[in-house]
Formats: C-alpha cells, sequence, structure tokens
C-alpha cells in the first residue's frame, strides 16, 4: 500500500485570481467546478480535465479568509527552465501577471525568488538538466530540520523513490519517472504557523484510505484539527509538523 501525491493545495483569499494566476504562469488551465479552482493541464480528446492526472501533481486554490502572514512558506514550487533565455522571458512575463520579487536571504544566486500575486514564494531555475523532463513544475521544495528523516517518512508514505539523501537535502521522485521532484531542503528556521502550501495524497483505487491513514499514524503521523470539520480527507502532520491531507476517492 502507498499513496500518490496528486496536488498542491494553496489557500487563498481570492481562490480564483490566484488559480489564474498560477494556470497562465504553467500554461495550463484553471477549472471551478466547485468553492476550489483547480489548475492542471487538459487531457483527453476533448480537452477536459483529467484528475489525477496521471502524470503532473496538479494546483488546488482553495478560498480562506485569512491573508498570508509576513513568515515564509516552508513549501513552495521551483519552476523549471530550458535555457537562460527562457528564464529572462519567463520572469517577465510572470512579473507582468503580477508576481513580485522578493528577499528571502537567498543572496546572489543563479534563480529567482518571487511571490504570486498574495505573497505566495516560488523560484524561477535556472536551466539544470536533472529538471529538464519535469514539465513546467520541476519540484515541489519543503523547508525542514531533518532531511534524512522526512525521506524516511514519505518514502514510506507515498509511492515515489528516494533518489538523494544527506544531511542537507533529501529528493524523491515518482518511480515512473514523471513530473516533479519532491525535495526536502534543510533550513535553520523553525515552523511557527501553518502551512499554506501543503500536499494532498490520494489511495489507490482498491486500496481502502482508513488503513492508509493508520498506516500512516504508525508512520509517525499525527492528527490534525484545522476546523476542517465533517469531510472526506483526513487532516495529518508530518512528524515536523508540516499539513497534508489524505483525500477520499471520488
Amino acid at each position: 500500500m502507498a499513496l500518490r501525491p496528486v496536488q498542491v493545495n494553496m489557500k487563498a483569499l481570492d481562490g480564483s485570481a490566484v488559480g489564474r494566476f498560477w494556470a497562465e504562469a504553467l500554461g495550463w488551465s484553471a477549472h471551478s467546478p466547485g468553492v476550489t479552482t483547480y489548475v492542471g493541464p487538459a487531457g483527453g480528446p476533448a480537452g477536459d480535465f483529467v484528475c489525477p492526472d496521471p502524470e503532473f501533481v496538479c494546483i488546488d486554490v482553495v478560498p480562506v479568509p485569512e491573508p498570508k502572514t509576513a513568515t515564509k512558506n516552508r513549501v513552495h514550487l521551483d519552476l523549471a527552465t530550458t535555457s537562460p533565455a527562457h528564464q529572462a522571458e519567463l520572469v517577465a512575463r510572470l512579473r507582468a501577471l503580477g508576481a513580485t520579487p522578493v528577499d528571502v536571504g537567498q543572496g546572489e544566486v543563479p534563480w529567482a525568488v518571487l511571490a504570486d500575486p498574495e505573497g505566495n514564494e516560488f523560484c524561477v531555475l535556472e536551466p539544470r538538466e536533472i529538471y529538464r523532463d519535469t514539465g513546467p513544475v520541476a519540484a515541489v521544495v519543503v523547508d525542514c530540520a531533518d532531511p534524512r528523516a522526512m525521506a524516511r517518512f514519505w518514502g514510506e508514505t507515498i509511492d515515489w523513490s528516494v533518489r538523494e539523501v544527506a544531511d542537507d537535502h533529501a529528493v524523491l521522485r515518482s518511480s515512473k519517472g514523471v513530473g516533479p521532484y519532491l525535495e526536502f531542503l534543510r533550513t535553520p528556521d523553525v515552523k511557527t504557523v501553518p502551512d499554506r502550501v501543503h500536499l494532498d495524497l490520494l489511495p489507490y483505487p482498491g486500496d481502502d484510505k482508513a488503513a492508509e491513514v493508520a498506516r500512516l499514524r504508525a508512520l509517525g503521523a499525527t492528527d490534525l484539527d484545522v476546523g476542517q470539520g465533517d469531510v472526506p480527507w483526513t487532516c495529518l502532520a508530518d512528524p515536523e509538523g508540516h499539513e497534508f491531507c489524505v483525500c477520499a476517492l471520488s
């Protein structure tokens, strides 16, 4: 048994506007079947949405009443580029869409650090060979204190392979070799506020969601009450307190 990451969940005051930004940023489409705005590549012969997408980790923007605090998100997206010209063009296009440069203490680096219209940080990376086949999202990046421990927990939680583990970082990717990487980076700061960006996981058809949740608790996940009430998904936190959800099969 294992779970698959299917989407990055983002909270926003204006979910529709943030969803449109990310759709334009990634060259994907925004779809609002209800309260939330789903951002992903159009699939199928009619250009309809395929959920979950078989290759990409998509984005689900959820409206909330609270604005983002000044605290840096501990989960962010890295966007891939194919050349220096592509990187410069993408940064310019994103700024025209409403992104702003931010200083998170990065210093002189070859990548650009930006924030979406509601302040969610993300990076536009310089061309890197490792990300040449990921699609527009190179990686979902998580700040943490112990990348080795995060690799152990997440390597057992999801059906992705652990590609690299060191004291300062750990890297996972789908065993199919498609889509983005999941990266854990060691940082000196500690978690002080709820994550505004988190992963949503989904069981495979035929697997039992309750059994999966019980398995994650045995691995060190803890139950989380974020005021969700009676919902079909289960809110949990990993051993360092990063929130994530186990969704129900529809």
